[in-house]
């Protein structure tokens, strides 16, 4: 059967085209946006050019092409000689509602933005091109701020897989669980939230626990998740009856990943369960959003991608598990896999 028969795709034409190619532009003016406060100051009420200006300190050259761009995009309604934020983008950029994205935007404006442009030399020499190499962790939490921001994205990233975890998986079945590179603990904290029957920990490198303990402070769950601090290659895992591992196996080359899950698997109790999360492709027609977001990881780190069930059934197998359910969750663009150690 001919492509044009299957696609769901539009036919191409040279104006689609021409937009695709300058589709870069419109990404930035949505991170400069993000960067310069521009929502969380009209979020406090509409503004004209010249008090937006001052208020934030820009040039006014550029200023009314910049916000009028912001408005054909939609993020932003005109009044006149107005401007305030729209009413469906505020949820989304104003700082403080579970779904802010506006850390999710800052990282892809200050580090993928940028290693998305050495795309071309990637795919010549095979190497990442965020310039951390296999201490990417290790060197963003050396910087406060930048730990910060970083937290703040995967609260974003993982913001709409907490509700949902708490479904996918039968907790009634166990008591406790730990997030392994779990950040800041936003997800431990749904969970919790949600199951009031379990016990909840993170696992994370030491220098995220002060961001978590304010993050569960304000969360008021601190009480609930408890913090281990450790490298999860080298350090003994927590004793616990489920370990999480949300986009952390992408991270990893399929030698690590399943060096990973064979720690995991000593590591739990018999009957025990593992939970593994991540944007994982389908193996005969994979959606391109997922493809995006398994060559994002390959542009970051030495040995990631994103995989597919099979694919990671067979690492499980491997360690030792037995295979419990795989869920494509409806919100986001996760797959949750189950696999139990057998009692």
């Amino acid at each position: 059967m001919a492509i044009s028969e299957t696609s769901a795709q539009p036919p191409l034409t040279a104006p689609a085209l021409a937009r695709l190619s300058a589709s870069y532009a419109e990404a930035r003016i949505l991170h400069t946006a993000v960067e310069v406060g521009l929502f969380e100051l009209l979020a406090e009420g509409p503004l004209d050019r010249d008090g937006i200006a001052a208020r934030l300190r820009l040039h006014p050259r550029l200023l009314r092409d910049f916000l009028g761009a912001v408005t054909a995009l939609g993020l932003t309604e005109r009044e006149g000689e107005r401007f305030r934020i729209a009413p469906d983008a505020a949820e989304f950029l104003v700082p403080g509602g579970p779904l802010y994205l506006g850390g999710r935007i800052r990282t892809a404006a200050r580090r993928h933005y940028h290693t998305w442009g050495r795309l071309t030399e990637a795919l010549r020499d095979g190497e990442p091109k965020a310039g951390a190499g296999g201490d990417a962790f290790a060197a963003l939490y050396t910087d406060p701020e930048a730990t910060r921001s970083f937290l703040v994205h995967m609260d974003a990233n993982n913001g709409v897989v907490g509700p949902q975890l708490a479904e996918a998986v039968d907790w009634s079945a166990y008591a406790s669980f730990t997030d392994v590179g779990g950040a800041r603990g936003n997800v431990a904290a749904q969970l919790v939230r949600r199951r009031p029957h379990l016990d909840g920990a993170v696992f994370e490198l030491p220098a995220v626990e002060p961001f978590f303990d304010e993050h569960m402070s304000e969360l008021g769950v601190a009480d609930r998740v408890t913090f281990h601090a450790g490298d999860f290659f080298a350090d003994a895992l927590p004793g616990t009856e489920v370990l999480i591992l949300g986009h952390v196996l992408h991270d990893w080359s399929p030698e690590e990943r399943q060096k990973l899950l064979d720690r995991v698997y000593a590591a739990l109790p018999p009957g025990g369960a593992v939970v593994v999360y991540d944007q994982m492709l389908d193996e005969d027609a994979p959606e391109l959003r997922s493809l995006i977001g398994s060559l994002n990881v390959a542009l970051i780190t030495p040995g990631g991608s994103e995989y597919t069930v099979p694919e990671c059934r067979a690492w499980l197998a491997g360690a030792g598990f037995v295979f419990l359910s795989a869920t494509r969750l409806a919100q986001g663009n996760d797959t949750v896999v189950v696999a139990a150690k057998p009692t």
